[in-house]
């Protein structure tokens, strides 16, 4: 047997075909005007090189209860058109969807040549995204989950008690249980969907003899920060639980190492391509008009010296044409063996060579073959530039129709990526900047990115005096307990600072809020920010929690760090009237006032500015 041609088929419900092409020399599809003919090697060679495992693959029938109906649509050939690669369109089928069902893949593909079909369901979550309050049953975290409560904003807490937890949060909190300072326990899907977090984290300092059950001693702490009591006083207070390096230090570096893929970075997130001395790889496939049975051509390959600076870069490059009904080429990624979760950002910024002609991303969050592509057309000019794509600009295409009851774009679920020159827009428009012939769009990185101006993803309670212990000539006597007993209370100050310093490192856009000595007494009061670690003072630990939900959405508080205490002395309670209660404040107009790039370590080198 030297030839054969077969029918399309259309098998029952319950059954299934595939083709045999043992002993055979050529295949061929007929149909009433023309045939097709490809050697048995077109159709083995998985999509860009020879790979002998695929070689003496035999396709049998696994089923005799076939429909049989022969198809004449205009995957076919036609006289006076050019000779369609029937080679190259099955390489295509196997390159993206493994070894083919010839069965389901023609009856998929006659249905979308014959008729629309539905979309497929997509599955939205939350677009506002989580925030996360770690140590949220402390006195400041408690107090930051019922300020996101109020704003009804998407909260879960990371504990180590859940039953404590439940009984001070309620029942129906979003909850799960780890401890920072055992990475062990912070599991990758505690932390999905998580977009922010708010770290109240602390190593507890306690009375050496115990306190009350209600904590009697632990609310009147506040009277040994006073210099003049304080400076009287024995060591009364102690490390209770784990050591300021544990939880402080230790804690920190675990929490960031777990979170930072979620909350997004300031640089951004490579998805694909050459970064500084990064490159991330992809599976890129050419996916041409081949499949409609035009004949464009492209591939996708790496230049190793075509690149910005002579450096290397991805190349998409082809030749595009209207024959046969056709008009796009593009190359595709397989579908990821994990979805890309790219929620903590805002969109995918292309870092290309362009050539003055529009092209398109398409980017599906669906493993199907044929589903819905969330669609962006870009323009080009010629030379090197970077083209950044929202997601909010990103619209639901589907077989070049807009999905008007498609469900919003979900970056968490990204599962394949296209690139495309094509004749065609959507909704019947054509692409202004088309013409048939070469074409060559060089692509050295695709990176998510966040949108300026960027506000904190992470923000951390810290404490005012970080940076006094060390700092020299500096008269301790006028310090707080913690300044002074730095050494005895385990040096607690000294593992704040370097747990602030993994956030600074860390690349995450964060807020660092040092408070001066915490009180249980109502928000309200006038307030003094200050940066350079040198105010004393109190705070109530209601008006931390404000600043720090506050923090989450002010660009003016980004990779800021400051202290802020009241202007009420420590030796005047502060009250508020229920009847009366003093007007929301505008955080804003503190954070205006901060400085990039001040934190007090600048002093330790330095003539330490009195108090």
């Amino acid at each position: 047997m030297d030839s054969c041609y077969f029918a399309v088929t259309k098998p029952s419900s319950s059954s299934s075909a595939i083709l045999n092409f043992q002993g055979v020399s050529s295949v061929g599809v007929r149909s009433s005007q023309k045939s097709l003919r490809a050697t048995p090697s077109q159709l083995c060679w998985p999509f860009s090189r020879p790979n002998k495992k695929y070689q003496n693959l035999v396709y049998r029938r696994t089923s005799q209860n076939l429909s049989f109906k022969t198809f004449k649509g205009p995957i076919l050939a036609e006289a006076g058109k050019q000779g369609w690669d029937l080679g190259r369109f099955l390489e295509t089928l196997y390159f993206f969807n493994g070894p083919p069902s010839p069965a389901k893949f023609f009856e998929s593909l006659i249905e979308k040549l014959t008729g629309p079909s539905p979309s497929t369901p997509v599955n939205s979550m939350d677009s506002s995204g989580i925030t996360l309050v770690t140590g949220a049953t402390g006195g400041v975290g408690r107090r930051v989950v019922d300020v996101l409560r109020n704003k009804r904003l998407h909260v879960r807490v990371l504990v180590r008690n859940e039953e404590k937890a439940r009984r001070m949060l309620g029942e129906d909190v979003d909850l799960v249980v780890g401890d920072v300072t055992k990475s062990n326990t912070l599991l990758p899907e505690y932390f999905k969907g998580v977009t922010s977090v708010i770290n109240a984290v602390s190593v507890i300092v306690g009375p050496k003899e115990g306190d009350t059950p209600d904590r009697a001693k632990y609310s009147q702490g506040i009277k040994f920060f006073e210099p003049e009591v304080a400076n009287c006083l024995p060591i009364l207070e102690q490390i209770k639980g784990d050591s300021p390096e544990m939880v402080e230090h230790i804690g920190m570096k675990n929490l960031i190492n777990v979170v930072k893929e979620n909350v997004g970075l300031r640089t951004g997130k490579l998805v694909f391509g050459y970064e500084g001395n990064s490159f991330k790889e992809l599976p890129w496939g050419a996916l041409d008009d081949v499949v409609m049975g035009g004949v464009s051509q492209s591939t996708f390959q790496i230049d190793l010296t075509g690149g910005e600076n002579g450096g290397p870069t991805g190349l998409f490059k082809g030749v595009v044409t209207t024959a046969n009904n056709g008009g796009f080429a593009s190359i595709r990624t397989k579908n990821f063996s994990e979805p890309e979760n790219l929620s903590a950002y805002d969109g995918l910024e292309l870092r290309l060579k362009g050539d003055g002609r529009r092209y398109k991303l398409i980017v599906r969050i669906s493993r199907d073959w044929d589903a819905v592509g969330y669609t962006l057309s870009f323009d080009t000019v010629e030379g090197w530039q970077s083209v950044r794509l929202p997601f909010s600009s990103l619209r639901p295409i589907f077989r070049a129709r807009t999905v008007l009851d498609a469900p919003p774009f979900n970056p968490s679920q990204i599962m394949s990526l296209q690139l495309m020159f094509s004749k065609f827009e959507s909704d019947g428009k054509l692409n202004p900047t088309f013409k048939e012939g070469p074409f060559e769009l060089p692509v050295s990185c695709i990176r998510a990115y966040l949108k300026d101006p960027i506000t904190p993803r992470f923000i951390h309670v810290s404490s005012a005096g970080v940076t006094r212990p060390e700092r020299p000539g500096i008269d301790l006597s006028k310090q707080p307990p913690a300044v002074r007993l730095n050494k005895e209370l385990g040096f607690i100050l000294t593992f704040k600072l370097k747990g602030e310093d993994e956030i600074r490192e860390s690349g995450i856009p964060y807020t660092i809020v040092r408070p001066c000595a915490l009180t249980e007494e109502p928000a309200g009061a006038d307030l003094i920010f200050d940066q350079g670690d040198n105010i004393t003072g109190k705070i109530s630990r209601e008006e931390v929690a404000r600043i720090c939900v506050a923090a989450l959405k002010s660009p003016y508080a980004c990779d800021k760090t400051f202290e802020v205490k009241s202007v009420i002395p420590f030796s005047e309670p502060f009250t508020v009237d229920p009847e009366n209660p003093p007007p929301e404040k505008d955080y804003n107009e503190y954070f205006k006032t901060l400085k990039d790039g001040i934190t007090g370590k600048e002093s330790l080198e330095k003539t330490p500015i009195p108090v």
